[in-house]
């Protein structure tokens, strides 16, 4: 008898703490009901409670001891605990222009670094048209870098077009991972270079055919139907055939100050060295190579970034200024250069004003035959 009431007494003892468990548990659920969003819910307690001179002191020193990749996932695991951390580490972070780091997939449409320029490499598969840029890790050819972008080139008719996306597996413009785009005409000499977002605000997709994404005309409010013109690529005819390396021409609406809130750290007086005469646009033009008797070839500088000699090479610098009275463009410094280092790989280094989707997009128009221009 002792037995059967024990065991009665231990069963209502069970019962009576798992009813208190479950009023605990719903109370808790009940008093976070009020909250901003269900992701300060999940990181609720002392990671999203932190203080905000304490939680900036900790990223500051992340960001600072991990200033490479691979490391630097560290820094990227701190802006996805959750929005607050975000805010914070995106602050602090602040742009590749003044710090001269890839951290997050908004660097790459920003300008890049004001000195140094970024080391990438671009792999080709020539079986699937495929086309990958990697930020560069190590001085070597060899090394496999942190992957960016990728490229896919498509024929549409008479015209040809490299779809850019983050995802390397998932290359169509119904892509979440789809950043842009570049077209060109028949004879592969022009190519406009199209972004999936609004370069500014205000700004309006493009009314071309060709331009837009999908068939219908909207599919979400947050996902423009159309993509923005933000740059085009000429290569001038050599008809004549004389001899030299192709000639090209870059039209580009480069990232500027007060455009776009990412872009908001961008100097002014800084951009103003490689404008033109069109207004708000930056033209750049390949530096002319001179011809060496003893090797029998046009010849650049490339500093040691370029080992194999190609049409396809190029340094790409800022034209002359005519509208500012004397003024003069630094045709001296290269703010892009491409080059062939094997069979399927290419180093591309830029700097400001240039941003890696638009070094990016560049330097895919080189490859591809272009008879008109050769």
């Amino acid at each position: 008898m002792s037995l059967r009431r024990s065991c009665l007494s231990r069963r209502i003892s069970r019962s009576f703490s798992f009813r208190e468990t479950q009023k605990s548990l719903k109370e808790t659920r009940l008093s976070g009901a009020g909250d901003d969003s269900a992701e300060s819910d999940s990181a609720s307690g002392s990671w999203a409670g932190m203080l905000p001179e304490l939680l900036g002191e900790i990223i500051k020193r992340v960001d600072t001891s991990e200033d490479r990749w691979p490391q630097r996932q560290n820094v990227v695991a701190c802006a996805c605990v959750c929005k607050r951390w975000r805010d914070i580490t995106k602050d602090i972070v602040g742009s590749p222009l003044l710090n001269g780091k890839i951290t997050f997939p908004s660097c790459l449409k920003q300008p890049g670094p004001r000195d140094l320029p970024h080391h990438c490499l671009i792999k080709r598969n020539k079986k699937t048209s495929t086309f990958y840029l990697y930020l560069a890790l190590t001085p070597s050819f060899n090394d496999k870098g942190k992957f960016l972008l990728a490229a896919r080139r498509y024929r549409r008719g008479a015209h040809t077009e490299y779809i850019m996306s983050l995802d390397a597996d998932d290359l169509s413009q119904g892509s979440n991972a789809y950043v842009g785009k570049l077209s060109s005409d028949f004879l592969g000499t022009n190519f406009t270079i199209y972004d999936s977002q609004p370069p500014h605000s205000g700004a309006k997709p493009s009314s071309s055919r060709s331009s837009r994404r999908f068939a219908s005309k909207q599919i979400s409010p947050q996902v423009p139907a159309g993509n923005f013109e933000i740059g085009q690529v000429s290569y001038k005819f050599n008809l004549l055939k004389s001899r030299g390396p192709r000639r090209m021409v870059c039209t580009l609406k480069c990232p500027s100050s007060g455009e776009t809130a990412s872009d908001k750290y961008l100097d002014n007086s800084e951009m103003k060295k490689s404008e033109t005469a069109v207004s708000g646009y930056t033209v750049l033009r390949n530096k002319s190579p001179r011809w060496h008797e003893h090797l029998q070839c046009w010849c650049l500088n490339f500093h040691g970034r370029v080992t194999i000699a190609s049409v396809k090479n190029f340094q790409l610098v800022a034209t002359v200024d005519q509208s500012q009275p004397g003024g003069k463009g630094d045709e001296e410094t290269v703010l892009l250069q491409f080059g062939k280092v094997a069979d399927d790989t290419f180093t591309m280094d830029y700097r400001q004003p240039l941003s890696a989707f638009q070094a990016f997009a560049i330097c895919l128009t080189s490859f591809g035959t272009k008879l008109a221009c050769e």
